[in-house]
């Protein structure tokens, strides 16, 4: 678990630059919780997103459409600016989110809108 561990802190730092430091880093101070940056960390980043098969790019597209069907709002903000990290342009991510609407629905669509516009600066 130990290289599942370190290859998701270092997709992580990859996809999002600047939020975690370079050091190793323990999220443990007894907070309630607090395992789970760990589980996400390694399962998700680890497992998932450093799996060959589907790009980066192809992984963010994917992320999106269902961060948008489930109205995950706080972690589509997070992959909107990892989609422009993985070099999807404005136009791309509405059309991902525009795409939704016929799938996840209007409201969730606009609720996507609003929180990319706030993550764009627009």
């Amino acid at each position: 678990m130990d290289d599942m561990r370190a290859q998701g802190f270092q997709v992580f730092r990859e996809l999002m630059p600047g939020v975690l430091p370079d050091e190793d880093v323990n999220p443990s101070q007894g907070e309630f919780g607090e395992d789970l940056l760990e589980i996400g960390i390694e399962n998700v980043f680890g497992s998932l997103w450093g799996r060959d098969g589907l790009s980066r790019r192809d992984r963010s597209l994917v992320t999106m459409g269902i961060l948008i069907a489930l109205r995950a709002t706080d972690e589509f903000a997070h992959h909107v600016a990892i989609a422009r990290t993985n070099g999807l342009t404005e136009d791309e991510i509405a059309e991902v989110i525009y795409h939704a609407s016929g799938y996840a629905g209007f409201p969730a669509a606009n609720t996507a809108r609003n929180v990319a516009r706030e993550v764009l600066g627009d």
